[in-house]
């Protein structure tokens, strides 16, 4: 089975950090498609996204998607996080590395919002 890193932008204030380990945490207990889920940062926190896919790699895996926690393709998105899976995948040939769509691409989105409006 895959490993899920699901990566957000990372903070200067480490309480914003901890709410995404938090999340990884929540998403880790219920998720059954994925034999490990962690969580990685694009900067200011720890582990990088490079190091993530690695420290996954480490553990054994030859699958590993990443999964971009950001509302919006911007640049993070359609650049930096490509290139952090590149930077890896040149090392690591015979490791699937995948991009989910990120967050905000999500179907149920319209839902979420709506529900987190009138809640």
């Amino acid at each position: 089975m895959a490993c899920l890193l699901i990566v957000a932008h990372g903070s200067r204030r480490e309480a914003s950090n901890d709410e995404v380990r938090e999340l990884v945490s929540k998403v880790r207990k219920v998720a059954t498609d994925f034999s490990s889920v962690e969580a990685g940062f694009l900067e200011l926190a720890e582990p990088l996204i490079p190091d993530g896919i690695r420290n996954a790699i480490a553990s054994g895996h030859k699958h590993v998607v990443v999964l971009p926690y950001f509302l919006s393709a911007g640049r993070h998105v359609t650049e930096d996080i490509p290139a952090d899976i590149q930077s890896v995948q040149k090392d690591f040939p015979d490791i699937k590395i995948e991009l989910a769509p990120y967050v905000g691409a999500a179907d149920g989105i319209v839902n979420l919002l709506l529900d987190q409006a009138n809640s």
